[in-house]
């Protein structure tokens, strides 16, 4: 029997990623607290359907995913009123695609395990062009059994899949990527303010260092927008400033010291604090900016 498909959340990433199932034959069950959101998936593909809770959701799908802001918000959809725990039947697959806490994860799996329910943490990364064009990457926590049977979902909306181990290693995994890309977008930013009040032309410098040791994706997909101060929210602020407490929490619990992280962490406070919290995490380079007074985007090279 075909997989019916449960999916709760449709914000920049979650909508896309439900368009990628619908367009691959899937039937999905929709829900999210914007209900206009739901109704536009609806209109656009004939196989969608509402649903007005995460309990209708349950009851109607095999596979559940979700793809929220925050792990208040996966606890409060998985055990609040009309949630997902009282309605997942056994048999059935719930998929958190959030990024939550790696202990939440892990708490939500032990307890779903009991009412006879498989789970996994399957956080992503790749932003909104990643979600669009289905070439997120998805870091996997759980039993080899639950990730086969939702490879081909995954392989729907992703090209990298990587099983990374148990409950909660998923999200472990994410936020180990989260401070990666934090620390980027630092160095990034730094190296940005630097030259350009120098003298030297920020472009040029995203073309070479984009072809050296210190290349990287933030550069590359990042550097000329960043320059541009076109800082459109793919990821906002905001979400990585969640991202980083999570990362922080974890750091704590194994004992292992994240001194650049936290560092990075109190920059994207800056940020918020300077009213830049929805902006692209990429607006980081303006709290180096402030700093410097001196924005990149001002510069005049010489021909």
């Amino acid at each position: 029997m075909a997989e019916r498909v449960g999916f709760i959340g449709l914000g920049i990433m979650g909508k896309p990623m439900a368009g990628h199932l619908l367009s691959a034959g899937y039937e999905v069950v929709a829900h999210s607290r914007t209900r206009s959101k739901v109704d536009d998936l609806c209109a656009a593909y004939p196989a969608a359907t509402a649903a007005s809770s995460p309990r209708e959701v349950a009851e109607q799908s095999t596979i559940v995913i979700t793809m929220l802001p925050d792990t208040p918000d996966v606890q409060s959809v998985m055990f609040g009123g009309d949630g997902l725990a009282g309605s997942l039947q056994p048999g059935s697959l719930y998929i958190d695609m959030s990024t939550i806490s790696p202990a939440a994860a892990a708490d939500i799996a032990g307890q779903l395990s009991e009412r006879g329910v498989a789970s996994l943490d399957a956080p992503v990364s790749g932003g909104e062009a990643g979600a669009i064009n289905a070439a997120l990457s998805i870091m996997v926590g759980g039993s080899q059994e639950s990730f086969d049977r939702a490879m081909p979902l995954f392989e729907v909306m992703g090209k990298t899949i990587v099983l990374m181990g148990g409950p909660g290693a998923g999200q472990t995994t994410k936020a180990c990527n989260q401070i990666m890309v934090a620390l980027h977008y630092a160095a990034a930013s730094e190296a940005l303010v630097l030259g350009a009040k120098a003298g030297v032309d920020p472009a040029k410098m995203v073309q070479v260092l984009g072809g050296g040791l210190a290349a990287s994706r933030v550069l590359e997909l990042k550097g000329q927008k960043m320059i541009d101060h076109d800082f459109q929210p793919g990821f906002r602020i905001d979400l990585h400033r969640k991202d980083l407490a999570i990362a922080l929490a974890a750091g704590k619990t194994e004992g292992v010291p994240l001194l650049a992280t936290a560092v990075v962490d109190q920059l994207f406070q800056a940020a918020a604090a300077a009213g830049r919290g929805s902006l692209d995490h990429s607006a980081l380079m303006s709290v180096y900016e402030d700093m410097a007074r001196f924005a990149v985007s001002r510069i005049e090279v010489e021909e």
